[in-house]
């Protein structure tokens, strides 16, 4: 993913809207007492931290105090933060005291007669706005999550389909749409509860965001996920390695955990249905640069998840991971590169040979995106390996695919712009591979951009590891990606055949998209948006038949 199209979705995202909405049910948020500390992550990585505190008075009115400090690439200090909710649910007051980007912040907004007004400065601006709001709108300032306590009280008994309106503190009041609630399992150590997890879409008039909230059993607000920009807000007693949302599970999963190099790796293990009378084939799934879940979340589809299940109904033993670093993985995910998350599935790969229960003669590794990378490096390295999936992978070096997803992205926002920003991440590229030019760059985006992980994805040419590998190869990719346009699989297959592999197939799936669910355009905008969240038939059909005729060939 192009750093600067990383930064600008996060600041398209604060600048805008910092918070989803709640349900007008015509009841007053109920939010939970106390105090209570929340960490905020950007891509798996902490980048501050929000402490709320929620009082109630016995007649019913509710008052939301948050102090917040975030790094960059926001720069935040929030000295208080205070929204004021009546008996009735209807808002009564915002104000905000804080420093963003060195500049002092101070706003008031008060509500009356269905007006909500805003006066207040920001640094040398004066700010001076007025919007008509609906009579329980939930108020949401911009860069502040504390007041998701108060939405996940209002969520309680919201369906799919409820619309909702939220008002952006001191923007406008935009329309919210309930898309689909869920109840999860979450897992800290060896403990589960129960969560809701409440999947909304905003109405932006540059497209719909998605935004997930997740409450406990009591209201309490336990997550927010803004999954397209990475983002996620957890409270601090779910936050730590040994705690994780199950957000989607099967049949048949059972929750493990491998070694690595160093580390454990948490795990699933999905099996077959069917109770095998002897040793299974198995398939290690390896998630793409936007999903460290072993799950491959990304804009709420589990892709991986779903692949698993697939792949188990077939008859196959699957085994998911969270990332090094994330989830209830150990090791540091800001020094791992693309050749140590192959070293890792080579670690996958050998704990699975060691188990009675998998034939060591037919493990096959199936990665998606970036996974692919990954997936293919490892079996360059690991010829034991029996087979090899490639979904909707890059078939250009990782500097050419960020430049071309960063000419998407300018080309979808029609940028007036353009040009400097290619050229400026041109000029990110360049010293990031070799060290130097840092020379007028941002920190912030250095801070960002300089990265093992992202130098090891600029240099990693597909086509010098292809050629590498012996395995049966299968790519598979769908019409309608927009992220990794469907012309890379022939390169990709036109490249691997020159190598060494005694078998390439490639199969394009028509009409999805690249995160392999049904789509209209495939494009990034209408992620949030989509009514079919379930990775296409064709493409698991696919896979599992192509599973089945490999690993018998292997056996005979």
């Amino acid at each position: 993913m192009p750093v600067l199209y990383c930064i600008c979705c996060i600041w398209a995202l604060l600048l805008f809207v910092a918070s989803p909405a709640a349900a007008q049910q015509g009841q007053a948020p109920q939010p939970a007492e106390g105090d209570t500390g929340y960490t905020i992550f950007v891509r798996g990585e902490p980048i501050g931290r929000e402490d709320v505190t929620v009082q109630r008075t016995t007649a019913g009115a509710t008052t939301i105090v948050s102090r917040t400090r975030i790094g960059p690439p926001v720069n935040l200090v929030t000295r208080r933060a205070e929204v004021r909710y009546g008996a009735d649910g209807s808002p009564e007051s915002v104000y905000v005291d804080a420093q963003l980007n060195g500049a002092d912040v101070n706003l008031e907004t008060t509500f009356e007669n269905g007006v909500a007004t805003t006066k207040g400065t920001e640094g040398a601006t004066t700010i001076a706005e007025s919007h008509p709001v609906s009579p329980q709108t939930i108020v949401l300032p911009n860069l502040l999550f504390g007041v998701y306590e108060a939405v996940g009280r209002r969520l309680v008994g919201a369906a799919p389909g409820t619309e909702l309106r939220a008002y952006i503190v001191p923007q406008a009041e935009i329309p919210v749409r309930v898309r689909n609630v869920t109840t999860q399992r979450m897992q800290t150590g060896a403990t589960t509860f129960d969560v809701r997890r409440y999947e909304l879409v905003f109405a932006h008039p540059k497209g719909d965001l998605a935004v997930a909230i997740a409450v406990d059993e009591r209201g309490g607000l336990v997550s927010v996920n803004l999954p397209a920009q990475g983002l996620d807000v957890v409270r601090d007693d779910v936050s730590s390695p040994t705690s994780r949302t199950l957000t989607y599970s099967n049949p048949g999963d059972e929750p493990v955990t491998l070694p690595a190099a160093g580390f454990n790796l948490g795990a699933t293990l999905t099996r077959p249905k069917t109770p095998a009378v002897a040793r299974v084939p198995a398939v290690i799934l390896l998630a793409g640069s936007g999903a460290a879940d072993r799950d491959g979340i990304v804009v709420g589809i589990p892709t991986l998840g779903q692949l698993a299940g697939a792949i188990a109904d077939a008859g196959f033993l699957a085994v998911r991971y969270d990332k090094r670093g994330y989830g209830q993985s150990g090791g540091r995910s800001e020094s791992a590169t693309l050749s140590d998350y192959a070293d890792d599935a080579r670690s996958v790969f050998t704990w699975l040979r060691n188990r009675r229960d998998v034939d060591p003669d037919r493990i096959a590794v199936l990665g998606h995106s970036e996974g692919a990378w990954v997936a293919l490096l490892a079996a360059a390295r690991e010829r034991r390996i029996a087979g090899v999936v490639s979904i909707a992978a890059p078939s250009s070096t990782g500097a050419e695919l960020v430049l071309e997803q960063q000419r998407y992205v300018l080309d979808q926002s029609k940028a007036a712009d353009r040009e400097a920003k290619i050229e400026l991440q041109q000029r990110i590229n360049a010293a990031v591979v070799s060290g130097k030019g840092w020379e007028g760059i941002p920190d912030e985006v250095r801070k960002q951009a300089d990265t093992p992980w992202f130098q090891s994805l600029l240099t990693f040419d597909p086509a010098r590891i292809i050629r590498d590998v012996r395995q049966p190869l299968l790519l598979v990719h769908g019409t309608l990606d927009q992220q990794v346009p469907v012309a890379h699989v022939d390169r990709l297959a036109d490249v691997g055949r020159k190598g060494r592999s005694r078998s390439i197939e490639v199969v394009t799936v028509r009409g999805v998209n690249h995160l392999l669910v049904p789509a209209t355009t495939g494009h990034t905008s209408e992620y949030g948006s989509l009514p079919d969240r379930t990775v296409s038939r064709d493409v698991t059909n696919t896979v599992s038949a192509w599973l089945a005729k490999t690993f018998k060939a292997v056996e005979n």
